[in-house]
């Protein structure tokens, strides 16, 4: 913010200019777009094995097995977008045996980057809610039963 001197000799705090209010119009950004970008640029970071808590996940796996269905980017993003700013709150499922403050550092720094530089917009935080960790063997196929 830049100081405009008054004519009491004081000074006022001045809004800085923003790249989405011109002398020439606005633009706004829909809080959809930012939970799309924000949720591409999590899922880009290794390490993240999901996005979203346990009811979030089985709605959307549930989701993804009708026919032509899309997959859901902004699924576990939470977001608050202002004139200028955004903040976001993220619920992942981290992979085994990763650093999970290096991956939080890590997807911040990716939503950060990917939403300052694709909206003009400020992130002010990126709040992020680790809900479980994935191990491998909770993929495979439950073993069969030996009671016929």
């Amino acid at each position: 913010m830049s100081e405009k001197p008054t004519t009491a000799g004081t000074t006022v705090a001045k809004a800085a200019p923003s790249a989405l209010a011109t002398d020439q119009g606005r633009t706004s950004i829909s809080d959809t777009v930012v939970s799309k970008i924000a949720g591409i640029a999590t899922r880009e970071v290794s390490g993240v094995h999901n996005l979203g808590g346990g009811a979030t996940r089985a709605v959307g796996a549930l989701r993804e097995r009708i026919p032509g269905s899309r997959t859901n980017h902004s699924q576990g993003i939470s977001v608050e977008v202002g004139e200028r700013q955004a903040a976001i709150d993220i619920d992942i499922v981290s992979e085994y045996g990763v650093a999970i403050a290096d991956l939080a550092a890590g997807i911040r720094q990716n939503v950060v980057n990917a939403v300052e530089r694709m909206t003009a917009l400020e992130v002010t935080e990126v709040n992020i809610v680790v809900h479980d960790v994935h191990l491998e063997d909770e993929d495979s196929e439950p073993a069969e039963s030996r009671v016929e």
